[in-house]
């Protein structure tokens, strides 16, 4: 039986940077990628998305990301990046793998999958979110006879066209899916809460205040907030339109139902929709680590860094304060070094260590 010393389990870009830095650390790995070719989550985002729409993505380790005009698709540039960086570095992805589960096999890991298992001493997980888009219920919500889309299968502005669209999120997406949709179709934007707008400029102290009150949450063993969540929306040059045209002034607070024509709210007012589009977000990809019991009795995986407290065989990338492009390259880097110090704590108890 083959054991390896670690395991990536997705090659996204937190599961990318894992493996570039487990390997310059000499960690026998592998890496198992769900997906049929590289590019992780980018290469399912929608083809209307190009390079001047999307909010930054890091170069990973070691090499940068090359420059762009703006005007290429997201989900051929950014996979292209992958693809180029796997092969620069050599790094072992193995693809498609879909895993399963991964259990305990006294002291070690198994990692079972539909192309067949691994073992291994350590597991870094790097699964992300995409995977797991999230719809909230709401009763009638099944009697709807338009059309219900998740932000995941946004087939682009034009698909909207002379169609009434509810937009439901208070996030990032749901205010560049109103950029793009207001100036050609009407929209009605619903949010749970007030949007929090940003009324200062994004420097790198806000954005570490950010991260800190994510980490502090998986510290805790909390359930993750993503990190966008926490950093208050604001509006970018190609958005000015629909501000204008008052797509964003005309906000809602969530309807209480869902009819076959549209959406009631508690006072009994109506809005008929053709379209109800869910920019509601995504939950972490981690069904396959349920065998190992990670969870906190607070809901969430509870961290120290980027190791599972629960099990420090476990790194968590791209989870929680990680789920960010740059916050992911430094959990990739965090998680080498926590399963080196795991590899040598663990070489120091067995015998003849």
């Amino acid at each position: 039986m083959e054991i390896y010393d670690s395991l990536v389990i997705g090659a996204g870009q937190a599961g990318l940077s894992a493996s570039y830095h487990l390997a310059r650390r000499g960690i026998r790995h592998v890496v198992l990628d769900a997906d049929d070719r590289p590019g992780g989550a980018w290469q399912h985002r929608w083809d209307a998305l190009t390079m001047h729409d999307v909010h930054g993505v890091a170069d990973l380790p070691g090499a940068e990301i090359p420059p762009d005009t703006g005007r290429e698709r997201a989900n051929r540039f950014v996979p292209a990046y992958f693809a180029d960086y796997e092969q620069r570095f050599g790094l072992p992805v193995v693809r498609p793998v879909a895993v399963s589960r991964v259990r305990d096999d006294d002291g070690l890991l198994v990692v079972e999958a539909d192309a067949g298992s691994w073992t291994t001493r350590t597991l870094v997980n790097a699964t992300g979110t995409w995977s797991r888009p999230f719809v909230p219920h709401y009763p009638g919500i099944e009697t709807f006879l338009g059309e219900q889309l998740h932000a995941s299968d946004y087939p682009g502005p034009d698909h909207f066209l002379g169609k009434r669209v509810v937009v439901v999120g208070g996030g990032a997406s749901a205010v560049q899916f109103l950029g793009a949709l207001a100036p050609i179709t009407e929209t009605v934007w619903v949010t749970r809460r007030e949007p929090v707008w940003l009324d200062h400029d994004f420097t790198p102290e806000v954005g570490r205040a950010v991260v800190a009150k994510v980490e502090e949450r998986v510290r805790q063993g909390l359930p993750p907030r993503s990190v966008v969540s926490v950093t208050g929306l604001r509006l970018r040059e190609q958005e000015r339109e629909a501000e204008r045209l008052g797509a964003y002034a005309d906000r809602r607070p969530t309807f209480a139902s869902i009819e076959p024509h549209g959406v009631r709210w508690g006072d009994g007012s109506f809005e008929p929709a053709d379209v109800i589009l869910w920019a509601t977000g995504f939950r972490p990809a981690i069904e396959h680590l349920a065998p190992l019991r990670l969870r906190s009795p607070l809901g969430g995986i509870q961290l120290d860094g980027t190791t599972a407290v629960a099990d420090p065989r476990v790194q968590m990338v791209g989870y929680g304060p990680s789920a960010s492009t740059i916050g992911a390259n430094r959990a990739g880097r965090t998680a080498a070094r926590g399963v080196a110090d795991r590899l040598r704590a663990a070489a120091a108890v067995s015998p003849g260590g």
